[in-house]
């Protein structure tokens, strides 16, 4: 078994940054369902900007929002304005067909790489 990249969203931009808050990365649902990933799923985030890395996992956030937020105690590893990239992970015996999207500066979708 292997530990496979099976969803990325990059060039993502944190919206919001929420310290008090309980632990979660939210996502935009329209981005989640392009990328693939799952309400619940463990991701790596990994910032651009300051070069944090950190696991949380998914949450849903409103549909067509753009809204990327750290929550909790990750706050004060990423920061609102950082540029984001967001990897999911599947655990398999065979290959995986990446889905890896780009979004623009307002975290909509733009296309997939």
């Amino acid at each position: 078994m292997r530990s496979i990249i099976r969803s990325k969203i990059q060039k993502a931009t944190v919206t919001q940054a929420e310290l008090h808050y309980v632990g979660s990365i939210t996502i935009d649902q329209d981005l989640i369902e392009k990328a693939g990933l799952w309400e619940g799923e463990k991701v790596l985030v990994v910032s651009v900007t300051s070069g944090a890395r950190l696991e949380t996992y998914v949450i849903p956030g409103e549909r067509g929002s753009g809204v990327i937020s750290i929550n909790g105690a990750a706050a004060h590893l990423i920061k609102k304005g950082e540029e984001v990239i967001i990897l999911g992970f599947e655990i398999t015996d065979r290959p995986v067909e990446m889905k890896n999207i780009i979004v623009d500066d307002d975290n909509h979708f733009l296309r997939y790489v």
